[in-house]
């Protein structure tokens, strides 16, 4: 099919690094970020954002479809921001090394750029020419221009904005945009409000809708509320601080008393309890994962159990400046408590039941300590609770009766709405809450912290009720509400009290309800983390720095993805991030946020608050607890891509942003989106996830999402094409080359593992999708999934290409080739292999909710590396392999498949009778005296004794995995005899594994110690 219009430059190139790493470190800023407003799943980054909707929207200067009007006004434009960055230090200190030297060079370019000569052509994977064009020229500024742009500092600098803007109108007149207008961005998924704010921010209109009413409110306030008021709704926001600080502390500060000695309570750690079912017993249990209060140094603090068996409970005692080793362990473990006065241990389902009864456990949990502030001194101090903070705690909950018995509103005073029902597989598994009897929304919460809630709910409408201006005093009600939300999210009886900062952190650590055993409740009174005044605070800073871009001001609709409002063809690109098929229960989320804002809004920002909770049925989801499963993604999303598709115009672009690590969501994404009538023409990792979240850890989770470039493939009249045949044949012929072009690009900009994987479905969909359908010689149509089949086994073979330089690969077993390219595709994030603990430094699960496997039996730890089996199956496939074959390799469960550890392989390599790795061989050797280490190991007891040499193993990876196992346990000699001897060593083969697998193991872990031991040895044995 031949294109009748230019390629946009996010067709061409995208300098995806550099993006990535100011995503990146945007993401561990959040200050002045929407996040700061209201929190909300999956946020993107603004600066990847900023700079797909740039790339999406500004044509290649060097096509030759490119309108010479645009290559004019870009000339111009990035001749005067050249110029500008030279005279101008703030906007020097924001780009690129690199780059500026380019605006340098160009700002004193005497000569006008030549805008005719057109660059040959080049097949992708061509070296660059000698000499660039002009036009070639003006693209990499262009590009240059992205990267910078897409800096945090750069997003309010005017020379940037106008730059930007300049460019934005320039493209749409061109493309014959109605001079005077601007380009349309539509997302019909706006979810947090990313994509339409950069759109807006880049001098395009933006149209932002979404089902859920809380990401309605929150893109109103960000793009009609703040663009119309800016400065005026933060003075006003800061205002309500003053006013509701003041009465706030009237209404509640007998319910949260200051010590006698002068000295502020921040916060008070509960811990839930349970009574020890072990005979004769019957003590209290204060559930903890941990006994840790403060991890900082010579200021660490930590409690100690003090069994009372006389009175049936436990005491504690707090110890000061202690190491590691002077803390005992918690009494909670996967779920099941063991009792410290009898040592009883009370096993999971009896936890449950016992927590299901008091509906949670959070209003009569066991407070153990309370942190409190000094005017005279810095830093946090701890101390045990006193009849003053048991008092207090009573009163507020005295109170919150009270005043539910007295109120009489349209909705209860507290709420009383059901939390999700949780189970199963897809986004179900993020909720296990009714598991342990929290079937409300208000049993979340301690009665403290309800009564303080309603109370700053009531004070809100109060004095919105005050503005006499009912636009204004709209937007102001709507950043209030969103205060109260924020409020709520820091104030709940699943806030853990995080060690090392050391403060109560928010409820979604994670994007699931999770139970906490023991929690930290804030005092929001005192100035510190969950109050108010920092809430406060960084709204009002979010509002100024938005308001800095001085933005036109957007527009935002509630509608369904699927049954737009808009016209046909009225949009220049349709900038979504989809829902991540069973990644996030967005709505069943937002009800935590949407029952406080139905309580707290006022009636004209009801309209779409009015149903009990948020709306599901239409959501676009994968959730077996809601019947939802993949064919039903599939239809609804199609439906919502063809709404899209109908929207755009003909020649205008579609952007679909996308991260899921498992093979079933990329399928069904894609099916959608083929299934509407797209053409793929591109894709883009870019890095828009912290390395530090628990989904990262132990898998193959993505750290990029994939930016997938699409043009409709549309008849005139705007009907999908069916004209269209493939070859099947041509396609496969097509397919590995195409693979092996991309490749490379992407491990030169520094993608590997699994988004390298999934970035590689853009260029395959390429060639399928620009067809309406493929057909093979007998006239059958080839379906997706088969195709996909296809391109996952092109991936594989590409990736055993990189990971083995160019050697033959095809000379190594199916185990080895297997290894490595497993290991390559965990390496993206740097994947450390599975710990015991199933815990982060907090006691967070990082397997579940209570560390469960979800059966009600403690899961048992495994050491390895992880992918979804259905991944691994392809991968291995691609390969030439088959799993099962392999089972002293790979390990199968359900839908997990698992790298077994190298030492987990002892047994299978050595005998049933020759045990296993000694615990002392994991002591770490610094590596730059290993043969000293080597001789230190075997001179000690505990080794393997005199085991002798092993039988050589069938393949070149076992032979390595022996050789690797012997060096564990200390046995040179052995080690020597193993590969000088028995010859292990004299096959080329060997060391090529060997210096692989020490590329590929992540840094830090045992296998990379041991196969650089062994690679150490190679020159010293002659080999």
């Amino acid at each position: 099919m031949t294109a009748s219009y230019p390629q946009r430059l996010i067709e061409v190139d995208l300098p995806i690094k550099r993006i990535s790493a100011h995503a990146r470190r945007e993401k561990d800023m959040r200050l002045g970020h929407i996040p700061s407003l209201h929190i909300y799943p999956a946020a993107r980054p603004l600066a990847a954002c900023r700079a797909v909707i740039c790339a999406s929207l500004w044509p290649d200067p060097a096509d030759p479809l490119c309108p010479l009007t645009f290559r004019r006004a870009a000339a111009d434009a990035m001749i005067a921001f050249a110029r500008g960055v030279m005279a101008d230090s703030k906007a020097t200190a924001t780009c690129d090394p690199e780059s500026w030297k380019r605006y340098g060079e160009l700002a004193k370019r005497q000569t006008p750029l030549d805008l005719t000569t057109l660059p040959i052509p080049r097949r992708n994977g061509d070296p660059p020419p000698a000499t660039l064009t002009d036009l070639e020229l003006l693209r990499t500024m262009l590009l240059d221009f992205i990267a910078d742009f897409a800096a945090w500092e750069a997003s309010t600098q005017k020379l940037f904005l106008s730059t930007a803007r300049t460019l934005t109108q320039a493209a749409h007149e061109s493309l014959g945009g109605t001079p005077g207008t601007r380009p349309l961005v539509v997302d019909p998924f706006a979810g947090g409000g990313s994509i339409p704010l950069e759109a807006l921010r880049v001098g395009a209109d933006a149209f932002a809708s979404d089902l859920n009413p809380v990401a309605v409110l929150l893109n109103k306030v960000v793009l009609e509320y703040i663009p119309k008021y800016g400065q005026q709704l933060a003075d006003e926001v800061r205002k309500w601080g003053q006013w509701v600080k003041e009465r706030a502390e009237k209404e509640l500060a007998e319910y949260y008393p200051k010590d006698p000695d002068g000295a502020t309570p921040i916060a008070y750690l509960w811990a839930r309890t349970i009574q020890c079912e072990g005979p004769n017993c019957g003590a209290e249990v204060p559930l903890m994962r941990s006994l840790w209060l403060a991890k900082k140094g010579q200021r660490s603090v930590a409690l100690k159990l003090v069994p009372n068996r006389t009175e049936k409970r436990v005491d504690f005692e707090i110890i000061r400046n202690v190491k590691a080793s002077d803390v005992g362990g918690g009494t909670v473990a996967r779920g099941s408590a063991t009792c410290p006065c009898c040592g009883y241990t009370t096993p999971v389902a009896s936890v449950r039941v016992q927590l299901k009864a008091r509906k949670g456990g959070a209003a009569d949990a066991r407070l153990f300590a309370v942190v409190t502030t000094r005017t005279d001194q810095q830093g946090r101090f701890y101390r045990l609770p006193n009849d003053r903070d048991l008092q207090a705690s009573t009163a507020a909950a005295k109170e919150l009766d009270k005043r539910r018995k007295e109120h009489n509103g349209p909705l209860p005073l507290v709420p009383e709405e059901l939390t999700p029902r949780g189970g199963g597989s897809g986004a179900g598994r993020a909720f296990s809450q009714r598991h342990y009897g929290m079937e409300q929304w208000c049993d979340l919460f301690t009665p403290r912290q309800l009564l303080t809630l309603t109370t700053y709910a009531s004070l809100t409408r109060e004095y919105a009720a005050r503005i006499p201006e009912r636009s204004f005093a709209t937007a102001c009600n709507a950043c209030l509400g969103l205060l109260i939300d924020r409020l709520a999210d820091l104030n709940a009886a699943l806030c853990v009290w995080q060690l090392s900062t050391p403060n109560t952190a928010h409820v979604f650590g994670r994007w699931a309800i999770q139970m906490n055993w023991d929690f930290g409740e804030a005092n929001p009174l005192a100035g510190a983390g969950g109050s108010p005044e920092s809430a406060i605070g960084r709204m009002a800073r979010s509002i100024v720095d938005l308001a800095s871009a001085h933005l036109k001001d957007g527009q935002v609709e509630w509608i369904s993805a699927d049954n737009h409002t808009l016209p046909d063809d009225v949009a220049s690109a349709i900038v979504t991030d989809p829902p991540y098929y069973d990644a996030v229960p967005y709505a069943d989320l937002s009800d935590f946020f949407y029952v406080w804002l139905k309580r707290t809004l006022p009636t004209s920002l009801e309209g779409t608050f009015h149903g009990e909770l948020t709306p599901k049925t239409n959501e676009c989801i994968v959730d077996e607890v809601k019947g939802k499963d993949r064919a039903y993604f599939e239809r609804t999303m199609a439906a919502a891509m063809a709404e899209g598709r109908r929207i755009l115009r003909p020649d205008g672009i579609g952007l679909i942003v996308f991260a899921h690590k498992s093979t079933s969501g990329w399928e069904a994404q894609l099916q959608a989106m083929v299934d509407a009538g797209w053409i793929i023409t591109g894709s883009w990792p870019i890095d828009t996830e912290m390395g530090s979240r628990l989904r990262a850890k132990n898998s193959a989770a993505l750290a990029s999402s994939v930016h997938l470039v699409c043009r409709p493939r549309e008849n005139g009249d705007g009907s999908v094409r069916t004209d269209a045949i493939g070859d099947w044949r041509t396609v496969l012929q097509e397919l590995p080359e195409r693979i092996h072009q991309w490749m490379p690009r992407l491990e030169v900009e520094g993608v590997v593992g699994a988004d390298a994987i999934f970035a590689c479905l853009g260029p395959a969909l390429e060639i399928f999708s620009r067809y309406s359908r493929v057909e093979k010689a007998n006239g059958e149509t080839v379906t997706l999934r088969e195709y996909l089949e296809h391109v996952w086994a092109a991936v594989a073979q590409e990736a055993l290409r990189l990971v083995f330089d160019g050697a033959d690969a095809g000379a190594l077993e199916a185990d080895a080739r297997l290894t490595a390219i497993w290991l390559w595709t965990m390496g993206a994030n740097g994947d450390q292999p599975t710990d015991n603990s199933g815990e982060d430094d907090n006691g967070v699960a990082a397997a579940g909710d209570d560390g469960e496997d979800g059966t009600g039996n403690a899961a048992a730890a495994k050491t390895g590396y992880t992918l979804e089996y259905d991944a691994a199956r392809k991968i291995a496939q691609g390969l030439g392999a088959n799993l099962e074959q392999l089972a002293d390799v790979v390990e199968v469960k359900g839908d997990k498949a698992r790298l077994l550890a190298v030492a987990e392989r002892t047994r299978i390599l050595f005998g049933k009778n020759e045990g296993q790795v000694p615990q002392k061989a994991r002591k770490k050797a610094r590596q730059a005296n290993l043969f000293a280490s080597i001789d230190e190991l075997e001179n000690e007891d505990g080794g393997w004794g005199d085991k002798s040499v092993p039988k050589l193993g069938n393949t070149v990876l076992d032979r390595v995995h022996q050789s690797m196992i012997l060096f564990a346990a200390g046995r040179g000699e052995a080690v020597k005899r193993f590969l000088v001897e028995e010859g292990a060593g004299r096959d080329g083969k060997f060391w090529k594994l060997a210096q692989s697998l020490s590329a590929l193991y992540p840094v830090g872990t045992d296998e990379k110690r041991w196969v650089d031991g062994v690679l150490a040895r190679k020159k010293g044995l002659g080999l």
